[in-house]
């Protein structure tokens, strides 16, 4: 049995010490689940291996906390070690320690300990760190959208203890170059596709990102290859070479204004469209963020990169990254988060909730 009761750092230890690598949540969820369900205050379910729970006293604000279960595959790293005030292990920023604040506030709130004057809705869900089609959050917001209508998200997500507004949107397409098929001996009777790649690639090198400010969130463009194939055999001039490019855009356009610029920069090149996430804005602008913001204290910034606040953002709700961890260590062998750090988010979240 998980103890919600311990403080978040010890129970982090204990999410981290239960292996739940994506596609093996359902032990976790099941902890979790029997975690929640003995709460008077609380309507716990269970969908799959997402855990959802809720208050219901009628207030006229609701906020979600949402999390994931899994966590990247383990190198080593399970189960944890606490060297001093450093927690060591796997997922202790991605993101078992946010997951622990989370469950916190649930037992707290759920047991009557801690009377916020707003409604509340937990996710925990899985399959986050693997492809879209199997993220438990996006199954639940296309089946059971009413479920994450709120007046503000809270995503658990590693922030180092501060507000990431918003997130960039995310795409990927396959520039492919054709050649004509030669042995390499008589090269000049083919057409080499490796070589027609040089200018896609020149026009990566010379490409100048935009830096864009979007609701006082200062977001950073990037257009980059990140795999490139091509060849046959080793006395072969090869026919076809793909370069596959990764966009991450702003949250001023959206997912067909960024392909639309794709297409632009690579005019003329044969583009094929193969995976598409958008951007969601800060939402900052309402009162109960603000109301967040100033509990966590702190100075608001973007979030580079995607995150599952975008598919709040598609359901109209604003929401924020906030958790402990520095996610720069996320994936990593090394991965550590300082137990002061996992205990101030959750003072920080009590602070907001009081």
């Amino acid at each position: 049995m998980l103890d919600l009761t311990v403080d978040a750092a010890a129970l982090t230890a204990a999410l981290v010490d239960v292996p739940s690598v994506s596609g093996t949540e359902d032990e976790l969820a099941g902890l979790v689940e029997d975690a929640l369900r003995p709460l008077p205050a609380l309507q716990v379910e269970r969908d799959g291996n997402v855990v959802l729970a809720r208050t219901d006293t009628g207030a006229a604000t609701r906020v979600v906390l949402a999390g994931h279960l899994d966590t990247v595959p383990i190198a080593a790293n399970v189960p944890s070690r606490l060297d001093g005030d450093v927690l060591h292990g796997c997922g202790t920023v991605d993101m078992k320690s946010g997951l622990a604040v989370l469950l916190r506030v649930a037992g707290l709130v759920g047991a009557g300990a801690v009377r916020p004057t707003l409604d509340l809705t937990w996710i925990c869900y899985d399959g986050e760190e693997v492809e879209a089609a199997r993220n438990g959050l996006g199954r639940i917001a296309r089946t059971r959208p009413a479920f994450l209508q709120a007046d503000l998200a809270v995503l658990l997500e590693p922030t180092g203890g501060v507000v990431e507004g918003g997130c960039q949107g995310t795409l990927r397409v396959v520039v492919r170059l054709r050649g004509v098929r030669a042995h390499s001996a008589r090269s000049w009777l083919g057409a080499n596709a490796i070589h027609a790649a040089a200018p896609v690639l020149d026009r990566l090198a010379s490409y100048t990102p935009r830096t864009v400010d979007v609701d006082g969130l200062t977001y950073r463009e990037g257009l980059n290859a990140v795999a490139i194939s091509g060849g046959v055999a080793g006395n072969v001039v090869p026919d076809v070479c793909t370069v596959t490019v990764n966009y991450r855009f702003a949250p001023d356009r959206r997912e067909d204004e960024a392909l639309d610029h794709v297409r632009e920069v690579f005019a003329g090149f044969e583009l094929e469209l193969t995976d598409s996430a958008p951007a969601a804005r800060p939402g900052l602008d309402t009162e109960i963020a603000g109301r967040f913001v100033a509990a966590v204290g702190g100075q608001p910034r973007a979030k580079l990169g995607w995150t599952d606040v975008s598919r709040f953002g598609g359901l109209g709700v604003p929401a924020v990254n906030f958790g402990p961890g520095d996610p720069n260590l996320a994936h990593k062998p090394e991965e550590h988060v300082s137990v002061r750090e996992v205990r101030a988010a959750e003072d920080a979240l009590l602070r907001f909730l009081r």
